[in-house]
């Protein structure tokens, strides 16, 4: 079982892992760690998968806690498990409980975990371009600052996800970036390939928690899309014309 670490680690009560798609038992396009129950893989497989990542930081598998994530801000504040074909929608989650896993699904979004060093505070975000835009970032720093964080405390760690130079997206893309702030522009650079731009995701979200008052971020600047044998990636499988795509879990938790 591998998984990425940050030095979030270094704090005695917390512990985090950006897993990868290896270690799992899933099979075909979802080789081996597929955490997403969506996909159109064995749900047992999944199921196993999930347990095993969880094992993996000591946690049961009924401690590790996902949400369906819908691109949006909306953030849940956890306080109890709840059962996985339930799990509301939400793109953040937060919690003070120990030994609850909040987990994040991505394949090519950014993952963003998140924990306040001095109050014993964790949050988890998807963030995909629309969450970021619709301010998840914000929302979870938000929701840990209503439990008693402060901002100046919170230190956030990036997981893998599609890099700068594999996000190639069309022109018009950039229009609610550059509605929201002109300086956005620096998040774009040209393609090759006319009428297309590359996009700077985990730039964009690493200026977002800096604008919520998170000063210290680490990145595990790890590219989904090119690290094939490592990594799901939605963007791979579009350009493959493939059927179906797995997903990588990232967890934190307090001891």
């Amino acid at each position: 079982m591998k998984f990425l670490t940050t030095d979030l680690e270094e704090l005695p009560w917390v512990q985090h892992g950006f897993f990868t798609r290896q270690g799992g038992v899933s099979t075909g396009l979802y080789t081996s760690l597929n955490c997403g129950l969506r996909m159109d893989d064995k749900q047992t497989s999944v199921r196993e998968n999930r347990a095993r990542a969880a094992a993996s930081l000591g946690l049961p598998p009924e401690r590790l806690v996902t949400a369906r994530q819908v691109h949006g801000n909306t953030v849940v504040h956890v306080t109890k498990p709840w059962n996985i074909d339930n799990a509301p929608e939400a793109d953040g989650l937060v919690t003070a409980e120990r030994g609850l896993g909040l987990g994040i699904l991505t394949a090519d979004c950014v993952p963003v975990l998140l924990m306040s060093k001095k109050e014993r505070i964790i949050g988890a975000a998807h963030a995909g371009w629309k969450g970021a835009v619709g301010g998840v970032v914000e929302s979870t720093v938000a929701a840990m600052i209503k439990l008693g964080a402060k901002a100046e405390h919170i230190e956030a760690a990036l997981g893998p996800c599609i890099g700068p130079n594999s996000y190639e997206v069309k022109d018009d893309f950039k229009t609610p970036f550059l509605a929201q702030d002109k300086t956005n522009e620096k998040f774009f650079k040209p393609s090759p390939r006319p009428g297309h731009l590359l996009f700077n995701l985990p730039g964009y979200v690493t200026a977002r928690l800096h604008q919520a008052g998170v000063k210290t971020i680490y990145d595990t600047k790890q590219d989904t899309l090119t690290g094939e044998s490592t990594y799901f990636s939605n963007r791979r499988a579009f350009l493959r014309s493939e059927k179906g795509f797995g997903l990588q879990i990232s967890v934190i938790a307090i001891r």
